[in-house]
């Protein structure tokens, strides 16, 4: 298929510029490529009307305040966030946001340091960093804004399965070292007529501070709670395996030990060739789709009124719908209700808005689901009320 190029944005990681000029579509696949670091986000150029949503669209965008934004934050949504800025430069030319793909623990921590003007998580923020974060507004609270939806693909490497069945119970017992071989009983249980290996069952977690972990755990403890022994959080709590920094780095860690299993956000496995299971929820297994994400994401709720967005996702995550993969992530951006300066004010909000409205055609093709309607009204509500 061939692309009509529209046009050129250059997206910055922090102290990295990169100039290449490619569609939409092929944001994941770039941002993946080269060294195969989280932070290798390159540049992001011309699209097509198609992709980038109601580009086309002549409702003219809000395009105020400063040039240039500073995020950082989650791998999960770092391809999601290159279609924004994309986007966002096209309908605003000469805007601009670098960020850096450290993952959430690092973006929490910048934003509270006044580094960055907003930071990108895959969990709300909790306990001290409440505190923490509204000492950084100025006073105010800040809000957890859920810009972008990714399903969490459990990818493994073994060989002649193609296949595979799990469910939360024998994830649970995989990540804790209580079911090491691939032929185990509870494993050929949920896939018969295969053929599973004695193989021995090498985890993949992440090393780093991750918000893809606290959401795995939770998945964990809502799906299999007689199972999962351990806490939730953005450190791997079930002590089996071997860690590896970022989504990058669970990816490749994948690809090159047999046996292995792990978790990584849907685009990173589909860039990598990677195979991932199907999860039974006790209706039956569920392919990993946008479709079947699409109607898991349906039971989440938010978890209060108001114009902070944190979501409840326990519904999510224990759901036995049947065609609902439930091992889906909310991934926030993390922003001053209040506080900032007029010019970053108007800038995030510009950001904000625009992602929103302009660049949710594209996510699909970058392994993320676009935002449902009643998230998305909630939250330009809410991008509208940051002063």
């Amino acid at each position: 298929m061939q692309m009509t190029k529209v046009g050129s944005v250059k997206l910055k990681s922090l102290g990295t510029t990169f100039g290449t000029t490619v569609s939409v579509a092929a944001i994941a696949a770039l941002t993946l490529a080269g060294c195969g670091s989280d932070n290798n986000t390159a540049s992001s150029g011309g699209s097509s009307s198609a992709a980038s949503g109601s580009s086309s669209s002549a409702a003219p965008a809000d395009c105020g305040g400063k040039n240039a934004l500073t995020a950082e934050g989650s791998t999960a949504q770092q391809n999601a966030i290159a279609l924004f800025n994309q986007v966002w430069g096209q309908k605003c030319p000469g805007k601009n946001l670098s960020y850096n793909p450290t993952g959430s623990g690092a973006g929490r921590e910048q934003f509270i340091a006044k580094n960055v003007d907003f930071a990108g998580s895959d969990s709300a923020l909790s306990g001290d960093q409440v505190a923490d974060a509204a000492k950084r507004c100025g006073g105010n609270p800040a809000w957890n804004l859920p810009l972008v939806f990714g399903p969490i693909a459990m990818v493994y490497n073994v060989e002649g399965v193609d296949k595979l069945v799990l469910n939360g119970d024998t994830l649970a017992k995989i990540f804790q070292g209580q079911i090491t071989k691939w032929n185990d009983p509870a494993i050929a249980a949920l896939n018969s007529g295969a053929t599973l290996p004695d193989t021995a069952i090498t985890p993949i977690y992440r090393s780093d501070s991750s918000g893809t972990t606290d959401n795995f755990q939770k998945y964990l403890k809502a799906a299999a709670p007689e199972s999962w022994k351990k806490d939730a959080g953005s450190e791997f709590q079930g002590g089996a395996g071997e860690g590896a920094s970022k989504s990058a780095g669970v990816t490749q860690a994948v690809q090159a030990t047999p046996g292995s299993i792990g978790y990584v956000e849907k685009g990173f496995a589909v860039q990598a060739g990677l195979t991932f299971a199907r999860i039974d929820t006790g209706a039956g297994p569920v392919e990993l789709t946008n479709e079947t994400a699409g109607k898991a994401i349906d039971a989440a709720k938010f978890a209060a009124d108001g114009n902070d967005l944190a979501l409840d996702l326990a519904s999510l995550y224990g759901t036995k719908e049947p065609g609902a993969y439930p091992l889906v992530l909310a991934t926030y951006e993390i922003v001053c209700s209040a506080g900032y300066d007029a010019d970053t004010s108007a800038a995030v909000k510009s950001f904000l808005t625009v992602s929103a409205n302009d660049a949710q055609g594209g996510l699909a093709d970058a392994g993320y689901v676009p935002l449902p309607e009643k998230f998305k009204e909630r939250l330009l509500t809410s991008v509208q009320a940051i002063k």
